[in-house]
């Protein structure tokens, strides 16, 4: 099945990246917020996104023009009724993806394909809300989308193989190098990376370590462009408690538990480089 017109449910940090490399790639895009503030919001992130990309010569005048003529942008979910492609980057909560794919199998055409970009929730529940369970699967971006180039394309039990192979190029075509995972929580990076997190957090709580001898470590040691704690800051410490504590549910292991003072820092609002503050200071 040929894609030609991409929907995108969200246009926060992960929605609006994924909305604009979806239209620098030649996509037409709709991209759908729950009110006028946040739509705006996005919108404007997704300029400046552009406008840096021109300042480093990355791409011309022209393009950030053509880019931004191909985003469509509404608070109605009812105008992705022509996608071929919808793609949900809503927060990680069960439920609220669950009643978002439901309205979405009501008003997508039957072809469709209906994507998650969810990092660690159950995508079969999701599926199960739709008459279309074949055409339900996972696409998990990475942040920022322009510039990350992994996309995890993953499968249910019930996926199709069409499908699943529609999802692949058109990852390919947004030029990223495209991983199969199952649908299983975390799939492959964050099963991975949350215990490693998690620990870097534990090594820090329990005194082991100083956040900058954590970081350097990582970085110098391995050769990893961004500590685990800056990583965490950037990612936002409250997205990296919601995906560590559905794994922890699901595995009931506990190096993916999230540790007490992630849990702290949350509550506090330090959720990282976007209010901030976090392990380490931005203001």
């Amino acid at each position: 099945m040929e894609i030609k017109q991409v929907g995108v449910i969200g246009c926060g940090q992960m929605g609006g990246g994924i909305a604009q490399v979806s239209a620098q790639s030649g996509y037409q895009v709709t991209v759908t917020e729950v009110n006028e503030e946040l739509l705006s919001k996005g919108l404007a992130a997704i300029n400046t996104s552009l406008t840096k990309a021109v300042e480093r010569e990355k791409i011309t005048p022209q393009d950030k023009e053509a880019t931004i003529s191909r985003i469509k942008s509404t608070t109605s979910m009812k105008d992705l009724g022509n996608c071929d492609l919808v793609i949900e980057a809503a927060i990680e909560n069960l439920e609220l993806k669950k009643k978002i794919f439901a309205e979405l199998d009501k008003i997508c055409p039957k072809h469709a394909i209906l994507a998650t970009n969810t990092s660690c929730l159950s995508i079969i529940e999701m599926a199960m809300t739709t008459r279309r369970p074949e055409k339900v699967l996972g696409m998990h971006f990475f942040n920022p989308p322009p510039i990350m180039k992994l996309l995890e394309v993953s499968r249910t039990i019930a996926t199709s193989e069409e499908a699943l192979e529609t999802a692949r190029s058109f990852g390919r075509s947004l030029g990223k190098t495209v991983i199969t995972a199952p649908d299983s929580p975390g799939f492959i990076v964050n099963r991975l990376m949350v215990p490693q997190v998690m620990n870097a957090i534990r090594m820090l709580e329990s005194g082991v370590a100083i956040r900058e001898d954590i970081d350097n470590g990582m970085m110098l040691g391995l050769n990893h462009p961004i500590g685990p704690l800056a990583l965490a800051d950037l990612v936002g410490l409250d997205t990296f408690y919601y995906i560590a504590s559905a794994m922890y549910d699901e595995f009931k292991d506990p190096q993916f538990a999230p540790p007490i003072l992630l849990e702290k820092m949350v509550t506090a609002g330090w959720f990282g480089r976007k209010t901030g503050k976090g392990f380490f200071d931005y203001k």
